[in-house]
């Protein structure tokens, strides 16, 4: 699984360089500057959590756990949620995708809590 999780997360690590030049070259003419600062929002998250995947998938070489494993899937869908539905926000200006932008920052926690519970299971005293 470790493999997997290093995968994605530097796959997400190239989407982010790719939806950040996007948002900084293609769309710096088209959105206002509130919807901007969705969009960088959104990319911010991306990479600080694509680069959390990236220390996820070493943990998972150095201390397997179904713990890690499931604190990646959580994050995971934590950015696909939360910064897939702050593009798309700030894209087409569907204001609703705003109420589906805290799930994602709930997978971003849950992800979190499960890593801490897994270090702290890997390390009992």
């Amino acid at each position: 699984m470790s493999k997997t999780i290093l995968l994605t997360g530097t796959s997400f690590l190239v989407v982010a360089v790719i939806l950040g030049a996007f948002g900084a070259h293609g769309l710096k003419d088209k959105l206002d500057q509130h919807m901007m600062q969705i969009y960088k929002t959104g990319i911010e998250y991306h990479f600080y959590h694509a680069l959390g995947l990236l220390l996820l998938g070493v943990l998972a070489m150095q201390m397997p756990s179904s713990l890690i494993n499931w604190s990646a899937i959580f994050i995971t869908a934590g950015i696909l949620i939360f910064s897939g539905s702050l593009y798309v926000l700030a894209i087409t200006g569907i204001r609703w995708l705003g109420a589906i932008t805290p799930i994602g920052g709930l997978s971003f926690i849950a992800g979190w809590i499960l890593l801490l519970v897994a270090i702290w299971k890997h390390f009992p005293k």
